[in-house]
């Protein structure tokens, strides 16, 4: 899920720099950022996990961080600030941001039936 200022953003990168993927960081040198990425300068690794899609861009996340987040529904939101060092939206004043909320039981129970978890 995104949030409008999220999906804005998402535009004007994709009028820049053509097709865009999200893959959520890790941590390490940019914390736990979402980063933004043309879709020819990342390689997804075999292990990740594309969770959907953000404003047409996959939005992609390591196996273990999936473990880490599968019970949460994570919200891509824009705040201001300095993007990630390699993030598109570097530059820009604002960078990505990730939120998320616990899903409830009924949704868990959805979500384990579609075999999603």
């Amino acid at each position: 899920m995104a949030t409008l200022s999220a999906l804005q953003l998402i535009a004007m990168l994709q009028d820049r720099h053509g097709p865009v993927l999200f893959h959520q960081s890790g941590g390490c040198c940019d914390g736990s950022s979402p980063m933004c990425f043309p879709v020819d300068d990342f390689i997804v690794g075999d292990r990740d996990v594309q969770l959907g899609e953000i404003g047409g861009a996959a939005f992609h996340i390591s196996a273990s961080q999936f473990e880490y987040w599968k019970h949460t529904q994570l919200i891509i939101d824009v705040v201001p600030g300095r993007g990630g060092m390699f993030s598109l939206e570097n530059g820009e004043g604002v960078r990505f941001h990730l939120r998320s909320r616990l899903f409830d039981a009924d949704e868990l129970t959805a979500l384990r039936t579609a075999g999603r978890i």
